[in-house]
């Protein structure tokens, strides 16, 4: 799989440990991220993440910042990306086995590189479910954006 990554600042220290764990895991790695030491505003590494996996040149994507939340709120801006902050194994698997999500965001402030490292790999070996009544809320969801503003 192709796997887009993303980062701030916050994030420059963890970013390459997180890279080659998605490389041990056999994976590409489209790097549009951040070096430990330089700067950018979160949303536009969210933004791009979120646009190369909505337009289905990365398979998933992962992001890192200092919480994980400002950049998955502008991953989410991008129609088709469901991003979801996770900071232990248990919800990385849940939202890909029950959201089908298809970006992971993770707080470098908030969890250490081990952990980092279990949560990826986690979020990348669980597959969605592909249950009804996940598949029916995530129609939901998807219907909220396709109407959001034409009512």
């Amino acid at each position: 799989m192709k796997i887009a990554i993303g980062n701030d600042h916050a994030a420059g220290e963890l970013k390459p440990v997180i890279v080659d764990c998605i490389k041990a895991l056999g994976h590409e790695v489209i790097d549009i991220g951040v070096a430990p030491g330089e700067a950018v505003d979160y949303p536009i590494p969210g933004e791009k993440v979120g646009r190369l996996v909505a337009s289905k040149e990365a398979d998933l994507g992962v992001l890192i910042c200092g919480t994980g939340v400002g950049i998955s709120l502008a991953a989410n801006k991008v129609k088709g990306i469901r991003a979801a902050v996770c900071s232990d194994t248990a919800t990385a698997r849940l939202v890909r086995e029950h959201n089908d999500a298809n970006v992971i965001s993770i707080g470098a402030r908030i969890v250490g590189s081990e952990l980092a490292k279990d949560i990826v790999t986690t979020f990348l070996t669980t597959d969605f479910s592909g249950e009804e009544r996940h598949q029916r809320r995530i129609d939901l969801i998807s219907s909220i954006e396709e109407n959001f503003g034409n009512s």
